[in-house]
This record gives C-alpha cells, sequence and structure tokens, in this order.
C-alpha cells in the first residue's frame, strides 16, 4: 500500500516523499481514505504511530479540491499546534492557488488552537465557528488532562451539527465518552493496536524538541494568548498563497521544572 492507493493527489504524495515518509503507517492506512469520503471519524492510536500526519495530508487535498473550506483543529497545547502548522505548510507546497481563489473571498481557512485560546478569542469577537466545514480534535484525553473540556463544550455549540468531525485519543476514556457522543454521528471507529507505537518514527525522519523544550506540554498553565510572532511567522511561510491556512497558534507560561 501507498499513498496513491489512499487516494491522495499527486501533488500532495510528492511533497510527502520529500519530507521523508515513504509508505505510509497502519493508522494513515486506515484513516486517510476515510477522511476523504466525508466520514466522521474515532481513532484510537498509540502516539509515535502517525496521528498527526493522517489527517493532514487528506485535509490539504479537501481544501485543494473544493471551495470554502473552513477546518478547525483543537490541541492540548501550543507544542501541537506549531507542528500542526509547520506540517500543513510544508506537506501543501506542490498545491498551486486556485485561479478563482485570487481575491481570497473563495478560500479556506484552517483555525489551530486549544480550546481555551479558542475560547478568548471568540469571547473577544475576533473568532466566528458558526461555518465550520470539518472539526478535529488532536487527542481528546490529552485536552481533558489540561481541564479544558468545559471550554471545549461550549465552542461546539457554536459550530454547525452537519460538519464533519474527526475525533483522536491515546486511549479510550469513560470521562469524554459524553462529550464523544455529542460530537460523533455514527462514527467509523478506528483503533491501532499499542504494538504501532513509534511506528512513524521508524518510518521517517521526526523532528524533536531539544534542551528545555522537551516535555514542557506537561507543565502548561492555563494562560495561553495569541503569539504574534508565531502568526507572523506563518503568513511570512505560508505555501497556500494568502488563501489558507489562518493560523492562531496559542504561546502559553510554562511552569518551572
Amino acid at each position: 500500500m501507498n499513498f496513491l492507493d489512499l487516494g491522495l493527489s499527486e501533488q500532495t504524495v510528492k511533497a510527502v516523499k520529500e519530507f521523508g515518509i515513504e509508505k505510509p503507517t497502519t493508522v494513515q492506512t486506515d484513516v486517510i481514505p476515510s477522511i476523504l469520503q466525508g466520514k466522521d471519524i474515532f481513532t484510537i492510536a498509540p502516539s509515535g504511530c502517525g496521528k498527526t500526519i493522517s489527517y493532514v495530508l487528506p485535509l490539504i487535498d479537501i481544501i485543494s479540491r473544493q471551495q470554502k473550506q473552513n477546518i478547525l483543529i483543537m490541541t492540548s497545547d501550543s507544542n501541537k499546534s506549531v507542528m500542526i502548522s509547520d506540517n500543513l505548510a510544508t506537506l501543501n507546497r506542490f498545491h498551486k492557488e486556485n485561479e478563482n481563489d485570487k481575491d481570497g473571498e473563495d478560500g479556506s481557512d484552517v483555525i489551530i488552537g486549544s480550546p481555551d485560546l479558542l475560547m478568548d478569542l471568540v469571547k473577544e469577537g475576533q473568532l466566528d465557528l458558526s461555518d465550520i466545514n470539518i472539526l478535529v480534535v488532536d487527542d481528546i484525553n490529552l485536552i481533558k488532562k489540561n481541564k479544558q473540556i468545559k471550554n471545549m463544550e461550549k465552542l461546539l455549540e457554536l459550530m454547525p451539527a452537519d460538519k464533519q468531525n474527526i475525533v483522536y485519543t491515546t486511549r479510550r476514556s469513560k470521562e469524554t465518552q459524553s462529550i464523544l457522543d455529542k460530537i460523533l454521528k455514527a462514527p467509523e471507529e478506528i483503533k491501532v493496536d499499542k504494538n504501532k507505537e513509534q511506528e512513524a518514527s521508524m518510518a521517517a525522519p521526526v523532528q524533536k524538541a531539544t534542551g528545555s523544550d522537551s516535555g514542557k506540554s506537561a507543565a502548561l498553565t492555563k494562560n495561553s494568548y495569541p503569539d504574534k510572532e508565531a502568526i507572523a511567522l506563518s503568513k511570512k511561510y505560508n505555501s497556500f498563497q494568502g488563501k489558507t491556512p489562518q493560523f492562531l497558534l496559542n504561546k502559553v507560561n510554562l511552569a518551572n521544572d
């Protein structure tokens, strides 16, 4: 099985190969076709098996094929938000701007952030979630661990009911089942065995945090705010050519070790 067999475009597959990924991991093989088909998905998979790439790749193709796709990716912390934004920009590099979208009015937006940051932006009138087409929840258990479930529930009430929902977690949890029932509509459930952990690490180069950045996500506080430098940097390297994404990255205060 290769990435073309999964239904991805030649442009995306070319970027994947240049990124250093030769073949899809188990979770990528299982998830990518379902996302491209517009299904609701609940994926249970261990860390290190390639979950992020499993939704980044099909989302890039969905954006390139359809006009005005508004995508919200909920993350547990800023480190994850930055990694996702980097992957989106890098792996979208061979897609050209749609001639009909040069004015930007029909372009797509990808919004990335933690529930706490997103709720602050909603309260400030900077963010409207009423036209979200696709929701991705990157590890609902980590969001729960960081005590952001209440804001997540409030945000869900602001989104349309007919959107596509893609939810990831490392394990099934009784504490998150009630909110999963609110998000997902007859989802396709995909479970990757624990022995597939680190599969992505073995298949391709992995960028890891270095020095004092390593392991900081566990020490995140509730204080988060828009990071102007990160937003400016993402715009500078925006390979969606002004059409998308509109990255909303969050910066946090980290507790001292």
